[in-house]
């Protein structure tokens, strides 16, 4: 069905659902203290690099790093 890719690679307003964090435990323990878990549903708002990615996660807008998107594995709803 969905294509895995890294979550730095989605186009803006394109709706993933999240795979995997492919990281550390500090890393993955403070994304899932943010909300994202495997089987969550987020929009990207905004990916232009170089800048930060902006997600659209429950309704609540998250910013992340480039680096850091790049370790969060999603697929294609």
């Amino acid at each position: 069905m969905g294509q895995y890719m890294p979550l730095a690679m989605v186009s803006p307003g394109e709706t993933v659902t999240m795979v995997d964090i492919r990281a550390g435990r500090g890393l993955a323990r403070r994304l899932a203290d943010m909300g994202l878990v495997p089987g969550t549903t987020l929009r990207v708002i905004n990916s232009q690099m170089p800048g930060p990615i902006i997600i659209d996660l429950r309704g609540s807008r998250l910013v992340l790093g480039h680096g850091v998107a790049q370790k969060i594995i999603v697929k294609e709803v």
